[in-house]
């Protein structure tokens, strides 16, 4: 069942309540924050609903439902504790294509109350569909306890100062671009908030950078994959760009920072029929030619085994403007999961970056003493065999720490330490992983508790 979430204004309109017990009480207290005109039709009531047809509150009718009770409302909500009651008036709302809630009864509903986080203006509705409302309840009281309290005062300044920003500055990206700087900043009553003589200031003169620009190309790195580890600035381009043009390996978190782009998966992974280098250079310049703001969201850091060097060159042969906003690489993510320093004083004083594929081969270039770097491999392969002899082969001891991360940042990263011996054994991650190596990681929990259980190299 696919629902749509939407909030109904219903002040003012006519709204029907059949059953007045415990559970019609509680839509009576939602129901009425809203403005509705509320009657409610039940032989018994509750004294709270009692009192509030007394005062005027609500009206109540002290009968059983009748059909033509439902005449003229907008919305009626069926919750007597009587299943063929409740299925009546439900069948009756069909008829007069009137709305219908029939409480705990999904085959006879055509809306959901959800749980609502309120701040204000503020309003979060989670809802199951009906299946738990249990759910929906302990979720509300997770974000609830997230959110600070003051966000709806700050959403009622926000709101003023957006008025007022639509009313003094004409259509267009600038005008877009500050009102989303806005909704990033601390807004207070006195005129001399620095954010409402911001929305003030002539269009022309504000530093728009932050939001994505027609006709321009933008290389973000996208980090490990935790939406929390992106730059401000990617945010900002993300939720600001037109086309999102995006690794296979970007989680659906952070693409759902984009709900109004164009998002296209362009992503290249070993073992499946991909896009070529060529065509996402191709798609690039013709999206941003079009005149679209367009963000290339690239894994890890943009520079480092991005494939960047050959984008770059493209889009300026065919003179498309771009830039570059670096993003946090695998592999300082990895060793933040271990945790360990890749430049331990006592250990390493360099570290070398490599892909699998180059980590195999000879390189005449002279490297680091072998007792002086960590060795990080990105993209090392499920098969590590090849890759330990070579490094045997170099000299390097088969005691020497070795820690595989995969999923680096991510909720379901996984870490295991091993040594050079025993790497061939080591079993397949699930991608993106990476494998560190050198004796800056011995001191990585995962290398103490190895040594702890006396485990040694093959």
């Amino acid at each position: 069942m696919s629902l749509l979430p939407i909030f109904l204004k219903l002040e003012g309109r006519r709204g029907l309540l059949i059953g007045a017990g415990t559970v019609a009480l509680d839509k009576v207290a939602s129901l009425l924050k809203t403005g509705l005109r509320l009657r409610v039709v039940a032989p018994e009531a509750r004294p709270e609903i009692r009192a509030l047809a007394a005062d005027g509150t609500i009206e109540w009718t002290p009968r059983a439902f009748e059909p033509g009770d439902l005449d003229g409302n907008f919305i009626v909500i069926a919750a007597t504790d009587a299943p063929e009651v409740n299925a009546a008036v439900y069948r009756g709302c069909v008829e007069r294509g009137i709305i219908c809630n029939s409480v705990d009864d999904i085959p006879n509903c055509d809306f959901f109350f959800g749980s609502v986080v309120s701040r204000g203006d503020l309003q979060i509705a989670i809802s199951t569909a009906g299946e738990s409302p249990a759910v929906a309840q302990r979720l509300r009281r997770e974000i609830d306890a997230q959110l600070p309290d003051d966000l709806g005062e700050w959403l009622r300044n926000l709101g003023e100062v957006r008025r007022e920003v639509l009313e003094l500055h004409p259509r267009g990206e600038e005008r877009k671009a500050l009102l989303h700087q806005l909704a990033q900043r601390s807004l207070c009553e006195l005129e001399s908030c620095p954010s409402r003589v911001l929305a003030r200031k002539p269009l022309a003169g504000l530093n728009t950078a932050s939001a994505a620009k027609q006709g321009t190309v933008y290389l973000v790195g996208a980090g490990p994959g935790d939406p929390d580890l992106l730059t401000v600035k990617a945010v900002r381009l993300i939720e600001s760009a037109e086309v999102i043009l995006h690794d296979d390996l970007v989680p659906q978190a952070i693409l759902a920072l984009a709900p109004r782009a164009e998002i296209v998966n362009v992503g290249k992974r070993c073992g499946k029929k991909s896009i070529t280098q060529e065509e996402i250079n191709a798609l690039m310049i013709e999206r941003a030619q079009s005149g679209r703001s367009v963000v290339r969201l690239k894994s890890g850091d943009p520079l480092l085994f991005g494939r960047a060097a050959e984008e770059m060159s493209a889009l300026r042969e065919a003179g498309v403007p771009f830039e570059v906003i670096p993003g946090i690489t695998s592999a300082l993510a990895a060793a933040a999961a271990i945790p360990a320093s890749l430049t331990d004083r006592h250990s390493a004083s360099n570290v070398i970056f490599s892909t699998g594929h180059h980590a195999q081969s000879h390189n005449d270039a002279a490297l680091p003493a072998e007792e002086d770097a960590t060795r990080v491999v990105y993209m090392p392969g499920r098969d590590l065999t090849l890759l330990a002899t070579q490094w045997e082969s170099e000299g390097l001891p088969a005691d020497l720490p070795c820690v595989l991360v995969s999923c680096a940042g991510q909720p379901e990263q996984t870490v295991i330490g091993t040594t050079l011996g025993a790497l061939q054994a080591a079993p397949a991650l699930r991608a993106p992983s990476l494998l560190l190596a050198g004796w800056a990681l011995q001191k990585a929990s995962v290398i103490s508790d190895l040594s702890s259980m006396g485990m040694a190299a093959d």
